[in-house]
């Protein structure tokens, strides 16, 4: 919803939905409630067979964007919304997920004012009442490297902004953790100074996502893909540091 007719927004805002009426209220009202306004809100939904259409219409930004058709799942309807944004930058905020702020936004196109590739912020677990669990178990790294992700999912893809131009096509092979693929690959195509930590707390992060639910596939997945971009060597080695910290969380849980 750029504010010049005809001018492309800065910033693409993509939220992926399937039958989720009952968690995108709070995803569109805090895109909606952005102080920044230089953006477009896009909806790609699979076909919902619940009210999650009208809900859309209803509490979506002015110029929202819907489209609702069946796909191969999560990633091939975030493609979809890649292919679709017309934005500099373009993050992702799934149903369910929301900005911990109306100045969200705003900072992050405070940042882009550098001309960074990407541009990423730290996250908090919510749960259905949107009461914060807490941070998220990994924190986003004062500087982001290409070795930064060997030890993990550090920044919650919800938060982790990227040049649209550089961004490559999520790989479908990947049921589950193709966003942590495409999150190294977008790193790997640049330097530690063109990207941009926020330093703050910008999105809400609704727990018992696809990945929380399909923990053990996904971790398998996850593994497959560090020894693909850093080794099998480094897979194993972090992977046997994971079970300590796995075991901590489940106990504190």
């Amino acid at each position: 919803m750029s504010n010049t007719a005809g001018k492309a927004p800065l910033i693409s805002v993509i939220t992926i939905t399937f039958n989720a009426s009952r968690v995108l209220p709070p995803t569109l009202r805090s895109v909606a409630g952005q102080t920044f306004r230089d953006f477009e809100h896009i909806v790609i939904d699979g076909a919902s067979t619940d009210d999650t259409i009208a809900v859309a219409r209803r509490l979506g930004v002015d110029g929202l964007r819907i489209v609702s058709e069946h796909d191969k799942g999560l990633y091939d309807a975030m493609n979809k919304g890649l292919a679709a944004a017309k934005g500099k930058y373009v993050v992702f905020l799934n149903a369910g997920d929301a900005f911990a702020g109306e100045d969200v936004l705003e900072a992050y196109a405070g940042a882009a004012d550098s001309d960074p590739d990407i541009i990423y912020a730290d996250t908090e677990i919510v749960d259905e009442e949107r009461r914060v669990i807490g941070p998220r178990h990994l924190s986003a790294p004062d500087i982001l490297t290409a070795e930064s992700f060997s030890h993990g999912m550090l920044i919650c893809h919800q938060a982790f902004m990227v040049r649209r131009s550089m961004a490559p096509a999520y790989d479908l092979q990947y049921r589950f953790s193709a966003d942590y693929d495409w999150t190294v690959k977008c790193i790997m195509l640049t330097d530690p100074a063109k990207c941009v930590n926020l330093r703050r707390v910008a999105v809400h992060y609704l727990s018992d996502g696809l990945t929380d639910r399909n923990r053990k596939a996904s971790l398998m997945e996850r593994f497959r893909i560090m020894a693909r971009h850093y080794g099998y060597a480094t897979a194993v080695c972090r992977h046997i540091g994971f079970i300590p910290r796995a075991i901590l969380r489940k106990l504190r849980g």
